[in-house]
């Protein structure tokens, strides 16, 4: 990076800019520094934001990936640049660039909501996905709890869960994890884009390095949890030659499943990340942006169902080759998780008394 960038770089952080919010027509802008006493991105502070949704189980209806998902906060501070969920932060009113890592939306009656959700007579259970927007194991995380809580009430109602994660904080929640696995109801799966350090810092500036991410894994193995490694997202040019690495690192700590999706630059996060890409890595900035369009029709963005989660073309065939061999070879995906729905009761959120037979 050279030194006109690096005075410029917002460090800690992945995104670089605050590009304008779709939904608005005016647009706040910082023409003339000199006048300003503070520079609009200057803060490097994380702000709070606490919400109070009315519900927290959303319905995915998307082809690609049908069924439940709940999200104990909005915005994510990890970071990530290439995150799909930055564009969601557009409906609150805020940017998908910084903002997106720097105001964090709590959810703080999130366990309660999924009591009421579950205690309903209506309610048909299937497997619920934690993180399916932003991290569940996001630092916040640490101070209030959630999630934990959430996994506490998933565990009374006996009700199953899946779970997505790139923070080794979720070894602290192991105990409840146990109990939950004991009846068959939870799996996890821990993101791994990479080994190589150098990259994740800037990639994803405030997740676990990947050296903890593979001691997360060996963790809930040893402790009896089904684990698995998600290799997600590939960006050619980038990552994508050191899927057979990760992928036998993550076995060899204890990992079963593995999964990979590619990437794709939604919305605001095109600009985002081609503004990243152009800070860290101007060497070789056009040839990822160009692979990236091979994959996808020759667009950075895909919203193709069936498609857009794994792309098309030479370097996507490729690199799903390249999977493919190295998940037989290593023995990888032969168990398959299936988490049971048959022990939910909603008599469980029940204060009253219940007879036994």
């Amino acid at each position: 990076m050279d030194q006109e960038n690096q005075s410029s770089y917002f460090k800690g952080r992945g995104a670089q800019i605050n590009p304008h919010n779709r939904f608005f027509k005016r647009q706040l802008v910082q023409e003339h520094l000199e006048m300003l006493d503070e520079p609009l991105l200057q803060s490097e502070k994380t702000e709070i934001i606490f919400a109070h949704p009315k519900t927290i189980v959303n319905k995915v209806d998307s082809p690609d990936l049908k069924g439940l998902s709940m999200n104990p906060y909005q915005g994510c501070e990890h970071g990530c640049i290439y995150c799909y969920a930055r564009n969601a932060h557009e409906y609150w009113g805020y940017s998908a660039g910084l903002d997106f890592e720097r105001k964090i939306m709590v959810k703080e009656n999130a366990p309660e909501l999924l009591h009421q959700e579950l205690s309903k007579a209506s309610w048909k259970p299937e497997v619920i996905m934690f993180s399916g927007n932003t991290d569940c194991y996001q630092p916040l995380e640490r101070k209030f709890e959630i999630t934990r809580r959430m996994l506490e009430v998933l565990l009374r109602f006996k009700h199953p869960a899946a779970i997505i994660t790139k923070n080794a904080l979720i070894r602290r929640d192991i105990d409840l994890l146990q109990q939950l696995t004991k009846y068959d109801l939870v799996h996890v799966m821990i993101s791994i884009t990479g080994l190589d350090e150098s990259l994740r810092s800037k990639l994803e500036p405030r997740t676990a390095s990947y050296k903890q991410r593979l001691e997360t894994i060996r963790a809930l193995a040893d402790a009896g949890i089904p684990v698995g490694v998600m290799t997600a997202p590939i960006i050619p040019g980038l990552n994508s030659h050191e899927i057979p690495d990760v992928l036998e690192a993550a076995r060899d700590a204890g990992a079963q499943q593995a999964g990979y999706t590619m990437v794709r630059l939604n919305g605001a996060v095109g600009e985002i990340f081609r503004d990243w890409l152009d800070k860290n890595f101007p060497d070789r900035a056009e040839k990822v942006w160009h692979q990236i369009q091979s994959c996808h029709g020759g667009q950075v963005n895909d919203s193709r169902f069936g498609t857009r989660m794994r792309g098309e073309g030479p370097i996507a065939e490729s690199i799903r080759n390249l999977f493919h061999i190295s998940v037989k070879k290593l023995g990888l995906n032969q168990i398959k998780t299936t988490l049971r729905t048959d022990l939910f009761d909603h008599r469980a959120g029940s204060d009253q008394m219940r007879l036994e037979f």
